[in-house]
């Protein structure tokens, strides 16, 4: 497997509790991961990752149970 390009989010200020992004190269799905937890990736298309980022501008989905 290719090693990915992990990216910090901007909006991350420190070292700790950094959203980190990369879109892997064989099949183009986008990857999330938390800096202090990088062995826990999430798996997503772009579809899936606009449509949660839409949804979440719009206040229209809880991210608290």
């Amino acid at each position: 497997m290719p090693q990915l390009g992990w990216q910090k989010s901007s909006f991350s200020t420190d070292q700790a509790n950094c959203l980190e992004l990369a879109i892997s190269p064989a099949d183009g799905t986008i990857r999330l991961r938390e800096s202090d937890a990088p062995g826990v990736i999430l798996t997503t298309t772009r579809t899936r990752l606009a449509d949660l980022l839409a949804r979440i501008k719009a206040d229209a989905v809880s991210l608290v149970p």
